[in-house]
């Protein structure tokens, strides 16, 4: 298989969805979305997208309607990447005993090397046939402590929005799902398809995987101030310093009240988000550009050449001359 969108199909990368019985209606249609509004610079599709059942019969829906999917099982044995949506049937867990043969079945058609996403509480399928041990793995946070229980030799993270294992990647709850898939083209194709399948689908472009899940946080009150300004100022101004009381100031909070209100609305301290951000913008750049490195990290905000080979390094485990040369040899 290849990683980079390039399948056996007409030149795009075939996306096999399977939908089981008591599919989230939701979350059925996202890989559909995303993948369906990936497209090159001549306009054409980047991703073959189809949906499929276990057995080839319309499978009923949370929504309260049937789907008749237009593939059986049969799809999976072209699929360079499969898409396993959640379903009610797992809402209460699911031991590995508990798969039914059909599903089970149609997961043995998949061929090796095959990338395989799960959304959700689907993650019960993947350990039940095996493909998580020993991996790193997530899920809906509100059946974290069963998924774990059941199946011990999985590293489940319930805090964060998605993992990326490589062949193998995990989502927690409904729009995490559109958050990994937005991952995966931009993985295959880079930030410029990706945030255009954002821009379509009219969702934030990028949220990092390590994003804590929201778990019983409520909306702040109205009356609240909130951090979200401060950000939409920070991310104009990434080139900049932006020193922890300046942002505070900016939010014309404490810098107490500053980090903790922060912290309840994005998941994740400010200088995380920045770096975030700013690896985020430094990738753009070395995507989109030949800037030579000290620029990019100059106008990305990380100052040096060095620093920016330091954050990159320790956040993708590549330095930026390697993440350019690999995505332009992706792109081509």
């Amino acid at each position: 298989m290849n990683l980079n969108g390039l399948g056996d199909r007409d030149g795009a990368h075939r996306v096999a969805v399977i939908a089981l019985d008591g599919a989230y209606a939701f979350e059925l249609g996202i890989p559909s979305r995303v993948f369906g509004n990936a497209r090159n610079d001549r306009g054409e599709a980047l991703y073959d997208v189809v949906v499929c059942t276990v057995d080839g019969r319309p499978v009923r829906t949370d929504s309260g309607f049937t789907v008749a999917a237009e593939h059986g099982p049969e799809a999976l044995d072209t699929a360079d990447t499969v898409v396993i949506t959640p379903t009610r049937s797992f809402d209460r867990g699911m031991a590995g005993e508990d798969l039914p043969e059909a599903v089970a079945a149609a997961l043995r058609r998949i061929r090796p090397g095959t990338r395989i996403v799960s959304f959700c509480n689907a993650s019960y399928v993947l350990a039940a046939v095996g493909l998580l041990d020993g991996r790193p793995a997530t899920t809906h946070w509100h059946v974290a402590r069963d998924f774990q229980r059941s199946f011990p030799r999985i590293k489940v993270d319930a805090d964060v929005l998605f993992v990326d294992d490589g062949d193998v990647l995990t989502a927690a709850g409904v729009a995490a799902g559109i958050d990994l898939c937005l991952h995966v083209v931009r993985r295959d194709h880079g930030a410029a398809v990706a945030n255009h399948v954002a821009r379509v689908c009219v969702v934030p472009p990028w949220r990092d995987g390590g994003q804590a899940q929201y778990i019983e946080r409520p909306v702040p009150e109205p009356t609240l101030a909130t951090t979200a300004a401060t950000r939409a100022w920070a991310l104009e101004r990434l080139h900049e310093p932006l020193p922890l009381g300046e942002l505070a100031a900016h939010a014309r909070m404490s810098l107490r009240t500053f980090t903790r209100r922060f912290q309840e609305e994005v998941g994740m301290p400010p200088g995380r988000w920045l770096t975030a951000q700013r690896i985020e913008l430094a990738r753009q750049l070395l995507e989109s550009s030949d800037l030579p490195v000290d620029v990019v990290a100059h106008r990305s905000g990380f100052g040096t050449g060095n620093s920016l080979r330091q954050h990159m390094r320790a956040v993708l485990g590549v330095s930026p001359v390697a993440y350019r040369r690999t995505f332009t040899a992706a792109a081509s």
